[in-house]
């Protein structure tokens, strides 16, 4: 008897085909992700007269060792302004500045901003939010740069807490380098050189009565910087568009500079380019204005937060 045996296949099986995989365009994706502190040939150099303890990778940095409160001696301020430089957002805790004291550190950087839009504190130079369960607030609490509604933007600021509330009202920063950095070459293409046109009104409209915001119109009104602004210390090339104030890219349509500015202000969104920062009552936290976007967390309602800033003038983007 002979038996047969079956014959045995060497085919492949067959690879099912793999559906289309379609996502929308300008979205956040996973993936790795360039995170440079320092612009490309930027020499690193040992501090003398300061600690300085980053905070992230790319953003944010604790100093120590530096009493605030006297007037800055050459070098001194030369270390603080490279750390700024470098980490872009430096804090200070327990610094407990007096007013007076907060505007004269500020000065060490040049001539203050007054801003007729906020809270006066002791001084005109001095802004004052106030937060409790009966004062109007204002609404921080979405990624911005300060006042680039000015010609001059601000070039820095320094925020002091006075009070802060029992839980929550952080305050964090995103590295706008790094936003730029990791754009994807299509979109770097369509922004570099690109203008577009910043205006106070959206920015203050939602908390600021209409007749106010009208009596500053002729005092402030639009102006245009790049949508890639070139810092002018470090020639490093940062995102300077933001949710409160850019309106639209010059030479696009309304709709294609709505899709264009809602993919570059979401850059901010990034957890990567971020720092966090919980405050104590008496901590200084000083950021390069023009580097940086910030956003400061509303999740208090009901309690008492206390703050000033003084802003440094800066100069025209370019």
């Amino acid at each position: 008897m002979s038996i047969t045996t079956p014959a045995t296949s060497t085919s492949t099986p067959a690879v099912p085909a793999l559906r289309e995989a379609r996502v929308p365009e300008g979205g956040l994706y996973e993936g790795v992700r360039t995170l440079n502190p320092f612009p490309e040939g930027w020499e690193e150099r040992p501090y003398e007269l300061i600690e300085v303890v980053p905070q992230t990778r790319v953003i944010g940095a604790e100093v120590r060792g530096a009493d605030l409160s006297r007037p800055l001696s050459p070098a001194l301020r030369e270390e603080l302004n490279r750390a700024l430089l470098e980490w872009k957002v430096l804090f200070f805790r327990g610094a407990n500045l007096t007013p007076e004291q907060q505007a004269a550190f500020a000065r060490h950087w040049g001539e203050l901003e007054t801003n007729p839009l906020l809270a006066r504190g002791s001084s005109d130079e001095i802004v004052r939010f106030e937060k409790d369960a009966h004062t109007r607030p204002t609404y921080e609490n979405v990624w911005h740069t300060d006042v680039t509604f000015r010609e001059r933007p601000a070039m820095g600021a320094v925020l002091q807490l006075r009070e802060v509330p029992p839980l929550g009202g952080h305050t964090m920063w995103a590295d706008m380098a790094a936003a730029y950095d990791n754009l994807p070459p299509r979109v770097r293409e369509r922004i570099d050189g690109a203008v577009a046109v910043h205006d106070f009104i959206p920015g203050f409209a939602r908390f600021t009565p209409a007749e106010q915001l009208a009596e500053l119109q002729e005092e402030f009104p639009p102006v245009e910087h790049p949508v890639v602004r070139t810092h002018p210390e470090t020639g490093r090339k940062m995102l300077f568009v933001n949710t409160s104030f850019t309106t639209h890219i010059v030479g696009m349509d309304r709709a294609e500079s709505d899709r264009l500015l809602a993919e570059l202000v979401r850059q901010a969104h990034v957890p990567e380019y971020q720092v966090r920062f919980a405050w104590q009552p008496g901590d200084i936290a000083f950021w390069d204005n023009r580097a940086t976007q910030h956003y400061a967390l509303f999740d208090y309602m009901g309690h008492r937060r206390v703050a000033e800033r003084v802003a440094i003038v800066g100069d025209r983007p370019f």
